[in-house]
């Protein structure tokens, strides 16, 4: 049976969680934080003009998603993306299920008069930049700085 990629819904949210776990134990920058995951995720199903997030569901089971984040850009003069997570299940890598998300995200971005998709990938995870590049995405001259505010 063919995957389908529909809109994630609240049902989701802890196996999704779960994906977004897995994904930051991999990464240096961020920290696997189930409650945060689940914080995040729910903060965008719950508003979706905040985003949008899409599943890969293969047998009734979630077997990836994509998130993309909605903004402004004062550069391009209009809404873009931020495309700000992209995993699939460990167990169906290297199936082309990656390639399925990311090219539904661009005709989405397309469809939806978009005009530019950015994202962070980790510069050591050399598969990943690879994989982004083979979909068009090129580095830039920015660079990324960030400023982790207090909580109190």
């Amino acid at each position: 049976m063919e995957p389908v990629i529909e809109p994630a819904t609240i049902e989701d949210l802890p196996f999704l969680a779960e994906l977004l776990v897995g994904l930051f134990t991999e990464e240096r920058d961020f920290d696997a934080d189930l409650a945060k995951q689940t914080r995040g995720i729910r903060l965008i199903l719950e508003n979706p003009s905040r985003g949008r997030i899409f599943v890969l569901r293969q047998h009734d089971q979630i077997v990836g998603m994509i998130n993309l984040l909605f903004t402004i850009s004062t550069a391009e003069g209009g809404f873009v993306m931020l495309l700000e997570d992209l995993v699939i299940e460990p167990s169906h890598r290297r199936l082309g299920y990656g390639d399925k998300l990311i090219q539904y995200a661009l005709a989405y971005a397309k469809e939806k008069n978009f005009l530019r998709i950015s994202l962070l990938a980790e510069d050591l995870n050399h598969e990943s930049v690879r994989f982004f590049r083979n979909h068009n995405f090129r580095t830039s001259d920015m660079v990324t700085m960030r400023y982790k505010v207090p909580v109190d």
